[in-house]
């Protein structure tokens, strides 16, 4: 190598020697014989140039991120500290006497989350919401094979998560789609219907993605007991109920939480999360293995398991994620449940705000999130719900989830988090309020949005049909 420096630091390039050439682990026509043709740059020009990058850039500390279904809340920034301390820097090889801190530390955030599910039992291992989903239809799909029941379906609601269905078929599970009713909730007549005893269980979101509470949950937990068959719970919205209520009580068996929502770890940029598991006492014994356990005198990766699905994840989770959850945890307390309690507050204050200048196909109180749509903006003036959210761009706002869920049309989803204080909402309502008027007055404007971000309007569907998989330097 101190060859190949030697002969490469000229000022026209690098000149590679016969002798180069032919190094015997590198066929000669993959090296290179001339320069890369980088610019050279001083350390501030790059710091520039990557500082540019940022600034285009929207982030939950730039401006309001209403992303429903989502729960794009802050992250304290005490928590990158912690989770970067040089004592969580190991290798996570080591023996478990090497890793008792972090071992410990995995275990009492385990008892935690099975403080406020409700659960007896809990595995790390997952590495995002989707992840536990399948994870947790694995443990479904295995319990009911060592109990010699060969159950073939999974009901879910039409207003589900798209993953929930995914998740399941993956486990080797049929779907059965069942319908909501009049107030956005799982029809219960419809879940009769659906019903037999092919029928493992069905998976929830409890306040469901329009963030409507079922109130008929411990009906639906009976019939589906009843029946022999389980209750799976997904946590995205465990943010609604946390510190009132938890899975348990309303009889559901298997459970996951997405900590990177509901416990502070933002997932804007598509990862890590973690997507722990939960479950009652009888499917305890089919979580993934190995799950953190303690003797009295030693934490330890526990293998022992007497039905394990086997492991989902390399090593025991993303770890970080966890160590900000469970700083999170310590810091809130038992006021874990004041965030519940404003971001219910949050979402049903800006409802009432814009119910009248926006369709609200279901008006009732809501949880976390509301669904509101721009169906009257697009038959009258023509403005589609794309078009509102491109507009919001402009106004240092991350646009609301839109055209979610699927059974809402023209669908913009809005989740405030219990983050934001009344002045942050009350300019994102004047300025939804001002968008709505504009379509009426001057919905071209609307129409040409985005105005001030670096990439204005763009032919969707061109982009869509003909993508440009060229990088040109």
């Amino acid at each position: 190598m101190e060859t190949i420096f030697e002969k490469s630091n000229g000022a026209d390039g690098i000149n590679l020697s016969n002798e180069i050439k032919n190094i015997n682990f590198l066929p000669g026509n993959l090296l290179r014989t001339k320069s890369v043709g980088l610019p050279q740059l001083s350390e501030l020009d790059v710091m520039r140039h990557y500082k540019e990058l940022s600034d285009l850039n929207f982030c939950i500390e730039k401006g309001f991120y209403p992303l429903g279904s989502c729960t794009m809340k802050y992250n304290p920034k005490v928590n990158e500290l912690l989770s970067s301390l040089d004592g969580f820097n190991i290798h996570p090889n080591v023996k478990d006497e090497d890793a008792q801190g972090i071992l410990k530390l995995m275990y009492n955030l385990g008892k935690a989350l099975l403080e406020v599910t409700g659960m007896d039992a809990v595995t790390l291992q997952p590495s995002a919401g989707a992840h536990g989903e399948l994870t947790g239809m694995m443990i479904i799909r295995k319990y009911f094979d060592t109990i010699g029941e060969k159950r073939t379906k999974v009901i879910i609601p039409d207003s589900a998560h798209g993953t929930n269905p995914a998740s399941a078929k993956m486990a080797g599970f049929d779907i059965v789609e069942i319908k909501s009713d009049e107030k956005g909730q799982v029809d219960i007549n419809a879940l009769k219907a659906a019903l037999d005893s092919d029928v493992a269980a069905i998976m929830m979101t409890n306040p469901n993605t329009l963030g409507i509470f079922e109130e008929n949950v411990k009906e639906i937990s009976d019939i589906m007991h009843s029946n022999g068959s389980l209750l799976y719970y997904d946590g995205a919205n465990f943010n609604a109920i946390m510190g009132y209520t938890n899975p348990k009580l309303m009889g559901f068996d298997v459970v996951h939480l997405n900590l990177h929502k509901t416990f502070s770890t933002p997932h804007g940029g598509g990862g890590p999360g973690a997507g722990v598991v939960a479950v009652v006492d009888k499917l305890k014994d089919y979580l993934p293995k190995p799950f953190i356990d303690f003797n009295g005198e030693k934490y330890f990766r526990n293998y022992d398991i007497k039905h394990s699905i086997g492991s989902v994840k390399d090593f025991c989770g993303n770890f970080s994620v966890l160590v900000r959850a469970y700083a999170y945890i310590l810091m809130m307390g038992k006021n874990l449940k004041h965030a519940t309690e404003n971001a219910v507050l949050n979402a049903n204050y800006i409802k009432e705000k814009l119910k009248k200048y926006y369709n609200l196909p279901y008006d009732e109180p809501c949880m976390h999130e509301f669904v509101i749509t721009g169906e009257k903006q697009k038959e009258e003036n023509g403005v589609s719900t794309l078009q509102i959210a491109k507009t919001l761009m402009d106004e240092n706002t991350h646009p609301p989830t839109v055209y979610f869920p699927l059974i809402v049309h023209e669908a913009i989803m809005i989740e405030p988090t219990e983050s934001e204080n009344k002045q942050v909402l009350d300019e994102f309502i004047n300025t939804m309020i001002r968008i709505a008027k504009e379509c009426k007055t001057n919905p071209q404007k609307v129409l040409d949005a985005p105005h001030t971000t670096p990439v204005k309007k763009i032919d969707e569907v061109t982009a869509a049909r003909h993508p440009d998989l060229n990088f040109k330097g």
